[in-house]
């Protein structure tokens, strides 16, 4: 695991300005109706993210971590029933008509999902699909939408934008349509940017490449991020903060630099685990996590991660509360780990 950026974005974070939050998430929960069960998908999830900065959502496959990014565009289907508080530089987004919401989604808050190939049109030129997107958000001709999508393309770092402007997504590379993807996304120049998954369907290094084009793009336009990932290794990396979701809710907080010189939590303890390591023996097993992810129709009582923490007891039946234990790092544990 590759963890030098951490000392990096923990400077840049100690730059920042001390001000209000672009994105403050609070108690936010998306209930889903299935088959006469309730679907507990997120359970009063909160963090916050500041302006310029890269907050990273880490957890497993069902633990809530998309479900609670396309709750804030209002992307969930209407057996989804949304509640908490999601402030937008002061505006709410939770309960947003939809109306509003669209205005909002691409101009404020844009996503790039995980696989380029379902997203991008397959009968559609690459610069007519950007050329939309910037018109969606400018009133503009072609000409000038032409010309600012070909800027896009040179800023994701397309080579040779002219020409690509032109071509199909068949013609382009897995990285390069995931380099599209970001620039129709920056087309309505948002302020936070959510990446979801952006990188898993990608070989290593253009997953390297696309990250530092995010990074370079937060720095270089003042863009806020929140990456949804299961990976904690690309998130020691990248990420200025982390907050690890299990079972729905968080489990632990804090900067990055902060979380990985101390982590608290059983859970984030084995996510780092399981991470490949260089100095680990050839053909060496993996470690990895006992027992399954909760079904989220089913929680178990207590804390979400007792069937699987090798340091359950009889205290852990009860939920631990999400709380700011020590200054800026947040967890819910009744047994937090000390390094």
């Amino acid at each position: 695991m590759t963890t030098g950026r951490v000392d990096v974005h923990a400077d840049r974070a100690e730059r920042a300005a001390v001000g209000p939050p672009l994105l403050e998430v609070t108690d936010l929960r998306v209930r889903f109706a299935r088959a006469g069960r309730a679907v507990h998908a997120v359970n009063g999830l909160s963090y916050r993210v500041e302006p310029g900065r890269m907050l990273a959502v880490i957890g497993e496959s069902g633990s809530g971590k998309s479900v609670s990014s396309r709750a804030l565009m209002g992307l969930l289907p209407p057996t989804a029933r949304v509640s908490g508080s999601a402030l937008f530089d002061g505006a709410e987004l939770v309960g947003l008509p939809e109306r509003e919401m669209r205005r909002r989604r691409g101009a404020d808050i844009a996503m790039v999902f995980q696989d380029p190939t379902r997203s991008l049109n397959p009968t559609m030129r690459i610069g007519v699909q950007i050329t939309e997107a910037v018109r969606a958000h400018a009133r503009i001709g072609r000409a000038a939408a032409k010309a600012r999508a070909v800027e896009l393309l040179a800023l994701v770092r397309l080579p040779a934008p002219e020409r690509r402007f032109f071509e199909y997504p068949h013609q382009l590379s897995g990285g390069m349509r995931q380099r599209v993807m970001i620039a129709i996304a920056l087309a309505g120049e948002p302020r936070l940017l959510i990446a979801d998954e952006a990188t898993t369907a990608l070989d290593v290094t253009t997953q390297a490449q696309i990250m530092e084009l995010l990074v370079e793009l937060q720095e270089r336009l003042g863009t806020a991020v929140i990456l949804i990932s299961h990976d904690l290794g690309l998130a020691a990396s990248y990420a200025d903060d982390i907050v690890v979701m299990y079972g729905g809710r968080a489990v632990e907080y804090a900067p990055a630099a902060t979380l990985f010189g101390a982590v608290r939590m059983p859970y984030t303890r084995a996510l780092l685990g399981a991470i490949p390591l260089l100095e680990r023996e050839s053909h060496a097993l993996l470690p990895v996590i006992a027992g399954q992810p909760p079904d989220p129709a089913a929680l178990p009582a207590g804390c979400p991660f007792r069937p699987r923490c090798a340091s359950a007891d009889d205290r852990c039946s009860t939920a631990p509360p999400f709380a700011e234990h020590e200054p800026g790092h947040w967890w819910a544990c009744w047994h937090p780990e000390e390094k």
